[in-house]
């Protein structure tokens, strides 16, 4: 019977799930009313592939709350709820917080920031370039781990977005609060996080597949554990597989990005980093990491040399660029600046620094810090 597979928990033995007693939230945003330089072909058919999943392990339809907003190019062939912010909201706040049950799934695709104060804003379909309406991940986790929510002990929360820093998309405005009401922090809900991207980063989205890259891992990995749903698989066995299967595509230049997961249950606090990765480096922003990796050269800390440099490079770009008496100020400028024009601006910069300084060491980490600051910087082609 659907549902009846006994899981494991590490060394936990987890009794069956009643399907009955499972809800899920399933969000996938293409289409924004910002218009079409915000399009994102993939998280509504990456939504539509976990609600079949879950449907097919005996999740009731009235439990399966599906949002989205597909681009025209793509008909989802079941039926949906709008995304906008509105009604996000109503459907966190009143109507799943209430629940009856004792899972809950929540999966979300589409753009994503990182605001100023570390917490990850998720756009909804109704968010414009002048009102960037979201919903706070971090407000939403405390909702639903305080007494607001009485059931739904056992929760995963999947994110498929970039948490690219807010500061770096040169929004003229900083985003406004909006948290979400939440009650007083009880120890009774287990939450695992799973989010695409690591702080700072791009979430990758294949746009000639429609699929967000790191969804299409998950939703693989899920479907091979498909007769254990709709229980929550095992995080401490999930994990590693996604890590290693976003691994190879990095490794072959599909993404830079670093997936992360957060464990949080009355026994313990934990955010687990990727196995061997730097967190220094991850912490950083991708134009600051390529700041760091410029300054390391001593010719870019001296006014006159950084000069030689820059007077190498395309006069009709460096003649707009914004200059600044100041090292780390000088080069943040004229890094966003060369990007705003052309990716290849960049290396042109990179040719000219190795010209005069050919360290093979920070050659390579220039190199590196450049790749990530271009893909960040190239927002059609990544979640952000």
């Amino acid at each position: 019977m659907t549902g009846s597979v006994v899981t494991t928990h590490g060394s936990a033995v987890v009794p069956p799930v009643d399907p009955a007693r499972v809800h899920a939230l399933v969000v996938g945003i293409e289409a924004y009313d910002a218009g079409d330089g915000w399009s994102l072909p993939g998280p509504a058919r990456d939504a539509v592939a976990l609600h079949r999943l879950l449907r097919v392990a005996g999740v009731p339809e009235a439990q399966l709350r599906l949002h989205l907003a597909p681009l025209p190019s793509y008909v989802p062939d079941v039926s949906f709820a709008p995304a906008d912010q509105a009604t996000l909201r109503r459907v966190l706040v009143r109507e799943l917080s209430p629940a009856h049950g004792d899972v809950l799934w929540v999966w979300w695709g589409g753009h994503g920031v990182l605001d100023r104060s570390d917490r990850l804003r998720l756009f909804c379909a109704d968010a414009t370039t002048a009102d960037k309406l979201a919903i706070d991940l971090d407000s939403a986790l405390a909702r639903y781990a305080s007494d607001a929510v009485p059931a739904l002990a056992e929760q995963l929360w999947v994110v498929d977005a970039c948490e690219t820093f807010e500061e770096d998309l040169d929004f003229r405005e900083q985003l406004p609060p909006d948290a979400l009401p939440m009650g007083r922090r009880t120890l009774v809900h287990r939450q695992t996080v799973l989010r695409a991207a690591g702080r700072g980063r791009v979430a990758g989205n294949d746009p000639v597949r429609a699929t967000g890259l790191f969804s299409d891992v998950l939703l693989g990995l899920l479907a091979e554990r498909a007769d254990s749903l709709p229980a929550l698989p095992d995080p401490e066995e999930l994990f590693p597989a996604v890590q290693t299967r976003l691994a190879t595509l990095r490794e072959t230049g599909r993404t830079l990005q670093h997936p992360e997961i957060r464990l949080q249950s009355p026994e313990r606090t934990e955010i687990l980093a990727p196995a061997g990765d730097d967190v220094g480096e991850r912490s950083a922003s991708p134009l600051q990491r390529a700041v760091d990796v410029l300054l390391a050269y001593p010719l870019m800390n001296d006014p006159t040399e950084r000069q030689t440099v820059i007077s190498t490079l395309n006069p009709d770009i460096t003649g707009t660029l914004p200059r600044h008496t100041k090292a780390r100020t000088d080069v943040a400028g004229i890094l966003t600046g060369l990007a705003r024009h052309h990716s290849e601006a960049l290396w042109e910069l990179f040719d000219a620094v190795v010209s005069i300084d050919d360290h093979s060491g920070r050659r390579r980490e220039l190199a590196q810090a450049l790749r990530e600051f271009e893909v960040a910087a190239r927002r059609p082609r990544g979640r952000w």
